[in-house]
């Protein structure tokens, strides 16, 4: 585990970070019924309990924000749609426009840390 250097702005700690909130919408969940039979007991609002986050890079314009949530689109789909899944039951096409449909994505760019610890890279 590494800690990152803590920089104090006052009461408030602010990241020089943005953020991708990534929430899946029902297409992914049925997908994921289809591939994998030890999900069916999975309702949407199991998945929406606790949502992937992405920091990404401090985004300024709509066009960065734009271009780092295609780069995570193509990441997430890599990492949870076609990890351990037979090529067969690969789910939606990765590519940015094929993801939209079967999540959410929320950009937020203003990220305050409000814990004593410093953050970790575990």
């Amino acid at each position: 585990m590494n800690a990152a250097p803590r920089v104090s702005g006052g009461d408030m700690d602010l990241l020089n970070r943005s953020a991708l909130v990534v929430k899946p919408k029902q297409p992914f969940l049925d997908w994921l019924h289809t591939a994998d039979p030890t999900s069916l007991r999975l309702t949407l609002p199991d998945l929406l309990w606790e949502p992937t986050i992405y920091l990404i890079p401090e985004c300024d314009t709509y066009e960065d924000v734009e271009e780092v949530r295609a780069n995570c689109a193509r990441r997430y789909s890599r990492t949870n749609w076609r990890a351990g899944t037979p090529t067969s039951q690969v789910g939606p096409e990765p590519k940015f426009r094929g993801f939209l449909p079967v999540v959410r994505l929320r950009h937020h760019s203003m990220l305050v840390d409000l814990g004593d610890e410093p953050l970790r890279y575990d």
